[in-house]
């Protein structure tokens, strides 16, 4: 079965009487544990689509799947719950908790989800260690590099076990270094989890990372890529 599908979308936002077409009839299937990039200019639609499947927002037409399961016919509750238990988000800037530590930053998500404290201590302990970050548990984000906290964030997103893993240009507030090291560790997770990761970047070395490239075009897909 597919992770997500999407057929014949469309979404439309109006400013005054100025309508912005910003995804033009868009159909793509991404399956399991895939690990896939969004690439192309700005303006071409790759936030949006990254929007519309994350559940953050509704196509005008047609039809997004998640795991066989019409999301945009969910009710904003129903949409919540999908994206609180089955997607995870990894963002430009971190967006963690700043009053929290990491290792709470990371259970903040299990705790929301009602899993059990023994659950919760496994999950985080192991998720902190897999992105090298064990010693930096009670740490806050002000207390942690740029890639630390953008580290801090990847085990965030895989702490429910999710679905897939949604991420908007993660590396665009990270030096080379840290930029590398994130990717490698998403990369890592992908394949030990089987969670399927999509990213939008404009970064041809993040790119790289990719094993399927999915290139947008003013709203429209002009190349899927290898499935």
């Amino acid at each position: 079965m597919d992770a997500i599908q999407l057929t014949h979308v469309t979404k439309v936002y109006h400013v005054g009487a100025v309508e912005t077409h910003a995804l033009n009839d868009i159909s793509l299937s991404i399956g399991e544990g895939e690990f896939t990039a969004l690439v192309g200019p700005s303006g071409s639609g790759k936030t949006t689509l990254l929007q519309l499947i994350g559940c953050l927002d509704k196509p005008d037409s047609g039809t997004v799947m998640i795991k066989g399961q019409d999301v945009t016919r969910f009710s904003a509750n129903k949409r919540a719950d999908l994206r609180r238990d089955s997607i995870g988000f990894v963002f430009q800037f971190f967006a963690l908790v700043p009053v929290l530590t990491a290792y709470e930053n990371v259970e903040l998500p299990l705790l929301l989800s009602g899993v059990k404290p023994a659950e919760r201590r496994e999950r985080v302990t192991g998720l902190l260690r897999a992105v090298g970050l064990e010693d930096r548990a009670k740490h806050r984000p002000d207390q942690l590099s740029g890639g630390q906290q953008q580290r801090v964030a990847i085990a965030r997103a895989l702490a429910p076990r999710p679905v897939l893993v949604l991420a908007d240009e993660p590396t665009a507030n990270l030096d080379t270094a840290n930029g590398q090291q994130a990717m490698e560790i998403m990369e890592r997770l992908n394949k030990e989890t089987g969670t399927a990761f999509v990213y939008a970047t404009h970064d041809p070395r993040v790119i790289s990372y990719a094993r399927r490239v999915v290139k947008m075009q003013d709203g429209a897909i002009i190349d899927a890529g290898v499935a």
